[in-house]
C-alpha cells in the first residue's frame, strides 16, 4: 500500500472522527439548553436537504449542485427580507 492511500484513509479517519465530535457535542449543547433548537435546525438544513436530493434524484453529484443553489439562494433571500424588515423597523 502506498504512502497516497494511507494519508487518503488518516484524512477520512481524522475527518469522520471530527464530524463524530462535533455531533456528540452539539446533542450535548442541545440537551442542556446551551443553543437553541432553531440554530441547530440552521446548520441541519443543507445536510438533510442533500441527503433527500440524493435519494430522489439518485445522482449525487447533480444534488450536490442543486443543494448549493438551494441553500444559496435561502441565505440570500433570508438576508433580503432581513434588510428589508430592519428598513422598516
Amino acid at each position: 500500500m502506498s504512502i497516497v492511500v494511507i494519508a487518503i484513509w488518516a484524512v477520512v479517519i481524522l475527518v469522520g472522527l471530527g464530524l463524530l465530535t462535533m455531533l456528540v457535542f452539539g446533542a450535548r449543547s442541545l440537551a442542556h439548553g446551551k443553543i437553541k433548537p432553531l440554530s441547530m435546525v440552521i446548520v441541519i438544513f443543507p445536510i438533510v436537504l442533500l441527503g433527500i436530493m440524493g435519494l430522489v434524484l439518485g445522482d449525487w453529484p447533480l444534488a450536490a449542485i442543486y443543494t448549493f443553489f438551494i441553500v444559496f439562494l435561502v441565505a440570500t433571500l433570508s438576508l433580503f427580507l432581513s434588510g428589508i424588515r430592519g428598513l422598516f423597523t
